[in-house]
């Protein structure tokens, strides 16, 4: 290689992160509006294709695509966004009122509590921690997590898209997204420097593996959801809608699951007395757990498996990472490292066993 080569290449790469880095500094404010147009536009693209076989006209399937997807996403998530944040201000109402009305226990009124009595008072006893300052850490905390709950609900939902500009730039980027994210997907795939065969597999697995993140945890984590909130409203619980996304939010976790917003629900309504209740939601949440076994498998039947280890630390980071769509980005994101060590693995040639 000459000098002149030398240079001319080394010029071109670092024209070409100087490129980079600026397209990132112009897209990074953008990242959740694209992402979300993008990821709706994944979603709608079998309908979208079935339209434009039937009508020919691209353009007017992508319109109505985002005409739909505004009225879908605005009315009942504007909705449930509404109810979200006004049963969060119920919540911590009813929670300043009950501690309010209620002095502190004594480890006399714990005594028959299992685990929790015998805790409480050794604390009492031992590390000079009263059950006074216990409950009023744990009233501080409630009100605390209550209170974002409530700031939360006001903007959420469609706030997950980012501030109504940002809402208003993601169906914008979706109508094009819709009509030429073909056209996208196809420039993108050849730039992937592998062999026409391997690329496919690879973007056929990673579709694959988005559906069924969707269709397998996204699904049956709303079907969970409203099932909880259902059986917590039938049992006379106060806040349904947010118990019941709090365990939609929760069945997207592995090793968590809405048993962590139900099981204490049952314990509280055995507390009170209330038996009856007690036992039918212990039921009730008994068969929403169930759910998990049958639907998602049927949801995500003939699609890519996901390891519930990257599912975990997928939702974890994604949603730390990216926020609400790392939800679905995380897991994709791992799947797609997994997916290349694989297919970096297959194309090693095999030891004989001989040096």
């Amino acid at each position: 290689m000459t000098d002149t080569q030398f240079y001319a290449r080394t010029f071109a790469l670092l024209a070409l992160l100087g490129v980079a880095y600026l397209l990132y500094l112009v897209l990074a404010p953008f990242f959740g509006p694209i992402a979300w147009a993008f990821f709706i536009a994944f979603l709608l693209h079998p309908l979208h294709a079935w339209i434009v076989r039937r009508s020919g006209r691209p353009t007017a399937s992508a319109g109505l695509l985002t005409a739909f997807t505004l009225v879908v996403l605005v009315g009942p998530l504007a909705a449930l966004g509404a109810a979200f944040a006004a049963q969060v201000a119920d919540l911590l109402r009813y929670a300043q009122q009950f501690a309010a009305e209620h002095r502190a226990p004594t480890p006399g009124d714990l005594a028959d509590i299992p685990v929790v009595g015998t805790v409480l008072a050794w604390l009492d006893t031992n590390a000079g921690i009263s059950l006074a300052q216990v409950q009023a850490w744990a009233v501080q905390v409630a009100r605390t997590v209550l209170g974002s709950l409530a700031s939360l609900g006001q903007k959420a939902f469609l706030g997950a898209l980012g501030t109504v500009i940002g809402f208003l730039l993601m169906l914008f980027i979706l109508f094009f997204a819709i009509r030429d994210g073909r056209a996208m997907f196809a420039a993108l795939r050849e730039l992937v420097p592998m062999a026409r065969e391997e690329r496919a597999r690879l973007f056929e697995h990673l579709a694959a593996v988005l559906r069924a993140m969707v269709y397998g945890t996204g699904v049956t984590a709303l079907v969970q959801g409203a099932l909880i909130a259902v059986g917590f409203a039938v049992a006379g619980l106060p806040s349904p809608i947010v118990f019941g996304v709090l365990a939609a939010l929760f069945a997207l976790v592995p090793m968590a699951g809405t048993p962590v917003v139900w099981v204490p629900a049952v314990v509280a309504l055995a507390l009170q007395q209330r038996y009856v209740a007690a036992i039918a939601l212990l039921a009730w949440g008994g068969f929403v757990v169930t759910i998990d076994n049958f639907l998602r498998p049927w949801l995500v039947s003939g699609r890519a498996q996901v390891s519930t280890l990257t599912v975990f630390i997928g939702v974890l980071g994604g949603v730390a990472a990216f926020g609400p769509i790392g939800i679905f980005l995380g897991p994709l994101v791992l799947a797609l490292a997994i997916s290349l060590l694989d297919f970096a693995l297959e194309g090693r040639p095999a030891d004989n066993g001989t040096d």
